[in-house]
C-alpha cells in the first residue's frame, strides 16, 4: 500500500522501512513519547490527525512503538486536533509515570503496531 496524501511519523523500523519507497516517512529514532512530541509540532503547523495518536488498549499503551499518519497542512491549525495530541500527550506520561515501556516484548509490539497502523489507513482509505 502507497500512502501518498499522508506523513507518517514512527518510531517503529518495521512501519518505516515498509513505507520508505513510496510514502513520506518521518522516523523518529525515540521513544513513544519523541513521536508524539513530534506529532504535536506538526499538528501545531497545520497537519490533521488520520489516527488516533494513542492506541485503543491500556496494554497498547505501554508498547514501546507507535505510527501516527498526519494529513498535509490545512490553511489553518485545529484546535481540536491540537487538543487530542496534547491530551495524549498528557495522558501517555501520565500513564507511563507508574510503568516503563514493555520492551521484553518489543519484537512482537514491532509488528502489532505495524498491523495496527495498516488496519487503520485501509479504513481511512476504504480499503478492506
Amino acid at each position: 500500500m502507497i500512502i501518498t496524501d499522508y506523513l507518517i511519523i514512527t518510531n517503529n523500523p518495521l512501519v518505516s522501512d515498509k513505507y520508505k519507497d513510496g510514502s513520506e516517512v518521518f522516523f523518529v529514532n525515540g521513544s513513544v513519547e519523541d513521536t508524539l512530541i513530534k506529532v504535536r509540532d506538526l499538528v501545531h503547523q497545520g497537519y490533521i490527525l488520520i489516527n488516533h495518536p494513542l492506541p485503543a488498549s491500556l496494554r497498547m499503551l505501554f508498547a514501546p512503538y507507535r505510527s501516527i499518519a498526519v494529513e498535509r497542512p490545512g490553511s489553518r491549525i485545529d484546535p481540536v486536533h491540537v487538543d487530542i495530541i496534547e491530551g495524549s500527550i498528557e495522558k501517555y506520561k501520565r500513564h507511563m509515570a507508574v510503568r516503563r515501556a514493555d520492551e521484553v516484548n518489543a519484537g512482537d509490539y514491532k509488528l502489532i503496531d505495524l498491523k495496527l497502523f495498516e488496519s487503520g489507513m485501509n479504513f481511512k482509505m476504504g480499503i478492506g
